[in-house]
């Protein structure tokens, strides 16, 4: 190909600002748009197609294509694979296939006459490089943890995958509630913003009469449309979450708006999702099983039982603990950065210690 600083790999360059801007996006509202990922895909065309164009040899040629060939192969169905079953969101998977796509191969950069990436793996796949340098990185996540939470006075296992947060703010808090005692997670948080908008309630209410708002009969006539769980307004765009959440199989943020159902008290107060009123109907702490029967969706892996849990531990509780999770986008575009100026941290660190 055209040596170093060739005109692919400096348009290759443009993902910099776009992964800033989407880790941004992650940390500040775990949801990044679809329409961010269209342009790099056309991008990546582009400068694949450039690339072949600059290759004289056939033996290069080839090469090339084992490298592509590699990189889509082997990161477009793992992405996939973690995206379905929860690892990771939907805009973690669609940077991931951006990745394989933009660099089957390692760019070649020379800066102040210093040739970038410095280390390079034997097999030449750069999208594989960003993604240990990724993993790496973010397996630092749980030490910057439990160190903020030593400072705090919290030493424990949990102080690993969580953070302690007053019960009142979890409404305003990305992650999911934590056991008491253990690092299991419970109920997602944004199935509980789907919750208390489908019932036209703020967490406030709920801790201030829970006896009230426990009784299923206190379920509303016409519930509200869910939403996708988002705080505030900041999933107005649509964007797929980030956090490890799944939507619904159409990734509608407003399922029940469009088929216009909605749970239902009787005069005789039989809460009505649908489905028969059996003798257990009566029996729904909190509704949350008439919740899940209205909006037909696993809403981020929660189940009825996690969201009676976890209803009965924030309003009974003033402080719980949470897992906010690994905002994903943040760690890679640090391995971006990170390859892209270094190479790879493993192999070199491997060669270091002569073991490669």
């Amino acid at each position: 190909m055209d040596g170093v600083n060739s005109i692919p790999d400096l348009l290759r360059l443009l993902a910099v600002p776009a992964f800033a801007w989407v880790a941004w996006r992650d940390v500040a509202t775990r949801r990044v748009s679809d329409r961010t990922w269209i342009p790099f895909v056309g991008l990546a065309l582009v400068v694949v197609v450039w690339d072949l164009s600059l290759i004289d040899t056939g033996a290069t040629r080839r090469l090339f294509f084992i490298r592509a060939g590699l990189s889509v192969g082997l990161l477009v169905p793992l992405s996939y694979a973690f995206w379905y079953v929860g690892g990771f969101g939907g805009a973690d998977a669609k940077a991931f296939v951006v990745l394989a796509l933009l660099f089957p191969a390692y760019p070649a950069y020379e800066l102040l006459g210093v040739a970038l990436p410095r280390v390079e793996t034997t097999i030449g796949v750069f999208s594989l490089t960003v993604v240990t340098d990724t993993v790496l990185v973010g397996a630092l996540y749980p030490l910057v943890l439990a160190v903020r939470n030593a400072l705090d006075g919290e030493f424990s296992l949990r102080g690993f995958v969580g953070r302690p947060i007053p019960a009142r703010e979890a409404t305003a808090r990305y992650g999911r509630l934590l056991d008491t005692g253990s690092t299991r997670g419970g109920l997602d948080l944004d199935a509980l913003r789907m919750y208390l908008r489908w019932r036209g309630l703020t967490l406030g209410e709920l801790r201030a009469d829970r006896p009230t708002y426990r009784d299923p009969e206190s379920l509303p006539a016409n519930a509200n449309a869910p939403g996708d769980g988002a705080i505030g307004d900041t999933a107005a765009d649509g964007g797929p979450a980030t956090d490890g959440g799944v939507h619904t199989e159409t990734d509608d943020p407003n399922p029940a708006a469009e088929r216009g159902t909605a749970a239902e008290v009787d005069p005789e107060g039989i809460v009505d999702t649908g489905a028969s009123n059996g003798p257990d109907d009566r029996e729904d702490p909190w509704g949350a099983a008439a919740f899940f029967d209205d909006i037909d969706s696993a809403a981020y892996g929660t189940t009825p039982a996690d969201l009676r849990e976890g209803l009965d531990t924030l309003t009974t509780e003033d402080t719980v603990w949470i897992t906010p999770g690994i905002p994903f986008l943040v760690p890679l575009f640090a391995g971006l950065c990170i390859a892209l100026v270094y190479g790879d941290l493993l192999f070199g660190g491997l060669s270091a210690f002569g073991l490669l």
